[in-house]
């Protein structure tokens, strides 16, 4: 067995809901699965009672390849329950260890963890650590908020008591030791997670949300920001992002959250009115915790334990997964469709349920009673005159999550005839440099990329023209498939990128000769493929090959932001 990390859990996690820390363990396939668990809930019930946390408590999450072992703590001591769940995880080790294996600690546990057998050291060392680090002004504040229902935010620097407009935020060392939670309150959150278009997704329902006259915060992979001010840019996916625009003074909360937050910390906040899940596919497959799609679904269905009967999950009814998965769920659900006639749609409609899809080409939503027509799907510019169907799913989930946020008919149909697809910088924007159309995505997965080939392929062009490289991280299979799916949109030349910083193991040209081995053998020859060390570099060569009235794919990863900049102020048409 080897310990792979161990945290702190802030918030909802795919383990509880509870906070705590927890040890990562990567177990081989002759290591007892149920051993480690009994002895990790042995040593930890020792250990808990004995640094005076008796209420706390201890799990374990059993993972493809390993386990997931985690124990609760109060909220002000996290950094100590870390150390307190090394310690417990070294006397796992030594009591499951073969007699002949190393029992040298783990290369990456902090040495400052005492010998196991050294209870009364460690009492002391912990007992410390724990009295350091406690907040008994936080302490109180958690106790009278939950009895109050006033929700807390609480992060390293920062604590804050209420949502939006209603909160109120101090540092975390400088709590008064009275506080009056009678002008604190919430504010309406909507999350969305998925695979492929949460922030499509967020921008889209912000933008909704404003034509109602609300006042906006909102987190994504891009920035966070206010309306029309962004705060600051980053990935801000985390729970970190959502703490930080929860404080704002805002009406509404849009916040997207991604499997990487998710995975390290969970929720940024204990509850939500809704939550949207767009899609689970292929994508950051490998990682501990997500090694395949069932692991990843677990993760981003953690959204879900937010909600409670008065929240709604919004949930895409043509990905199998969530179909299936939702008998999970005890929260009304409303669906989304592209298909009118998916079975779980006509379920909702004839249970009086809201649904929302399309319904002779106009985005269509039910609210349980009546059906509400908002507007043709080629009327909405980000759906591309309806090729961008990815788009059209998005929108879908949009109008469900503005609606359910306090959005009326007017305003969602407002937001999808005035967003535009250069209005969400990076995904499906279309450029012209010199007569040459450029269509630029940050496409990086095969679902994402599957979706603008198909708009690719839709646009009027006289020749196509891609260039993309991928990461090293996928299999030789899912590589080579790539390839195939590119050339079947009608291509006359491909521009492979090497993205050094992305091989993941590989040596030098592997990805790109997997890349065209796939090309050649849906029809490219080798004259039909050029290889580059950047994307930029492609992107220059592509330019200089295509003639007006061509069309480049551009699929950015490594240089994506710098490409759009580029391209933005290359446009002939700005």
């Amino acid at each position: 067995m080897k310990k792979l990390d161990s945290r702190r859990l802030t918030g909802i996690n795919v383990i509880w809901k509870h906070h705590g820390a927890v040890v990562d363990v990567r177990l081989t396939e002759s290591e007892d699965v149920d051993a480690v668990v009994a002895s990790w809930n042995r040593h930890a019930r020792a250990i808990l009672d004995a640094i005076g946390w008796k209420d706390q408590t201890s799990t374990a999450h059993p993972m493809r390849s390993g386990v997931a072992l985690a124990i609760s703590a109060p909220a002000d001591a996290l950094y100590a329950a870390v150390e307190v769940a090394d310690w417990i995880y070294v006397n796992v080790k030594r009591d499951t260890a073969s007699i002949d294996e190393d029992l040298e600690p783990d290369e990456n546990i902090d040495s400052a963890v005492v010998e196991p057998d050294d209870l009364p050291a460690a009492l002391d060392r912990l007992g410390n650590l724990i009295s350091e680090e406690r907040n008994p002004a936080l302490a109180n504040l958690l106790v009278r908020a939950a009895t109050q229902g006033v929700t807390v935010l609480c992060d390293d620097d920062d604590v804050s008591i209420g949502l939006g407009r209603y909160s109120t935020t101090w540092p975390i060392d400088q709590l008064p030791e009275s506080i009056d939670a009678s002008a604190a309150n919430d504010i309406p959150i909507g999350l969305v997670t998925g695979t492929n278009g949460k922030t499509t997704t967020v921008r889209l329902t912000q933008r909704m949300l404003r034509a109602a006259g609300l006042s906006v915060g909102l987190s994504s992979t891009d920035w966070i920001g206010v309306d029309d001010t962004i705060i600051d840019r980053g990935d801000y996916s985390g729970p970190g992002g959502a703490r930080a625009v929860l404080r704002q003074s805002i009406d509404v909360a849009v916040l997207e959250t991604a499997r990487g937050g998710l995975l390290r910390r969970g929720l940024g906040m204990p509850r939500a009115d809704a939550a949207l899940i767009t899609n689970i596919a292929e994508d950051h497959l490998g990682d501990f915790g997500s090694e395949n799609l069932e692991e990843l679904l677990n993760l981003k269905w953690i959204v879900t334990q937010a909600l409670d009967d008065n929240s709604v999950a919004i949930l895409n009814a043509d990905d199998a997964l969530l179909a299936a998965n939702s008998t999970s769920l005890d929260v009304p659900i409303c669906w989304f469709s592209l298909d009118k006639n998916n079975p779980l749609i006509l379920e909702n409609i004839a249970s009086k349920r809201p649904a929302v899809t399309v319904i002779d080409g106009h985005f269509s939503r039910f609210d349980g009673t009546t059906w509400h027509t908002l507007c043709a799907v080629n009327d909405a510019p980000i759906t591309v005159r309806g090729s961008a169907r990815h788009n059209i799913a998005n929108a879908l989930g949009a109008m469900a999550l503005a609606h359910s946020l306090g959005a009326d008919d007017d305003a969602i149909r407002s937001g999808l005839l005035t967003m535009k697809p250069n209005d969400n910088p990076g995904r499906c924007n279309f450029f012209t440099v010199d007569g040459v159309d450029v269509l630029l995505d940050f496409a990086h997965n095969p679902s994402a990329m599957q979706a603008i080939f198909d708009i690719a392929r839709d646009h009027p062009a006289k020749h196509r023209l891609l260039c993309f490289g991928q990461a090293g991280d996928r299999t030789d299979r899912s590589i080579r498939e790539l390839g195939e799916l590119a050339w079947a949109i009608g291509l006359d030349h491909v521009f492979i990128s090497e993205l050094a910083d992305y091989r993941r193991g590989r040596e030098p040209n592997e990805v790109f000769e997997l890349l065209s081995d796939g090309l050649i053998s849906a029809g490219a020859t080798r004259e039909n493929i050029s290889h580059y060390d950047t994307e930029r570099e492609s992107l220059n060569y592509a330019l200089e090959m295509a003639n007006s009235g061509d069309l480049i794919i551009m699929l950015a990863l490594a240089e994506s932001s710098a490409i759009l900049k580029w391209l933005e102020h290359a446009d002939t048409d700005i």
